[in-house]
């Protein structure tokens, strides 16, 4: 399936699911995003400083169909069970105070489905941790300039001129990565980056074929320094690195 931002609006909340695609296939059961990849972020993954900023706009919601294509088709069902915090009889519950639940967010900016998933072992003491299910954007906001990219525990983020922090724009089946050299993620991820400084931030449109990644940006995606701790680079920092 071919994509063109012209022809689609998948980032503007005001469209909401209205222009979602999706692909499915009844013979299997099996709902998922057609181009927008999906995102998992795991428990140790959340004490980042980015990923709590980005849970702090979510807001809670009931479960829709969007929801469901985050989940196995046999876990749906646990979409409309409580918390064990919120009823000690829930289905969710484990041995009175143990809890695997989920429950459903949306993203406040872009209008995206969010499945939280709670792992919490009885009694007092135990593990009690959540994790996410979302999916990533194709592009930033309408008016959004890209302002910076930060890069963290194997999250990849982006913020906006404005200050605004996304899951930086992905496209189903070409995933990012970085430090290791021959692999296409750290190539997908360095072809974006250089997208984004060669239109100064305006086109965030994911789906830049890889060779047109920088020399310059694809040897800092495979490199060790990318992968190590946190780390933030400006437009100003990639347009610098281009111009060596």
């Amino acid at each position: 399936m071919t994509f063109e931002p012209a022809d689609l609006n998948l980032t503007d909340p005001t469209k909401s699911y209205l222009e979602f695609v999706l692909n499915t296939d009844p013979r299997l059961g099996i709902a998922s995003a057609a181009l927008n990849a999906d995102v998992s972020i795991e428990a140790v993954q959340v004490r980042t400083a980015a990923t709590q900023e980005w849970l702090g706009r979510l807001v809670r919601c009931e479960p829709n169909a969007m929801h469901c294509t985050l989940v196995e088709s046999t876990e749906i069902p646990t979409l409309f069970h409580p918390c064990v915090e919120e009823d000690k009889d829930s289905p969710a519950a484990v041995n009175g105070s143990g809890c695997v639940c989920r429950r459903s967010f949306y993203d406040l900016e872009f209008g995206l489905p969010v499945v939280g998933q709670h792992f919490k072992h009885q009694g007092q003491g135990g593990t009690d941790r959540w994790s996410y299910q979302t999916y990533a954007p194709l592009a930033l906001r309408p008016k959004d300039t890209f302002s910076s990219f930060l890069v963290g525990r194997g999250l990849f983020w982006a913020r906006t001129s404005e200050g605004l922090l996304a899951i930086l724009p992905q496209r189903r089946a070409v995933g990012y990565n970085v430090g290791y050299s021959g692999g296409s993620g750290p190539e997908a991820l360095a072809a974006y980056l250089t997208q984004v400084a060669d239109t100064d931030g305006k086109d965030t449109t994911v789906g830049t074929p890889y060779h047109r990644a920088h020399p310059a940006i694809l040897e800092w995606t495979e490199s060790e320094a990318a992968d190590r701790g946190t780390n933030e680079l400006t437009l100003r920092d990639l347009k610098a690195m281009m111009n060596g």
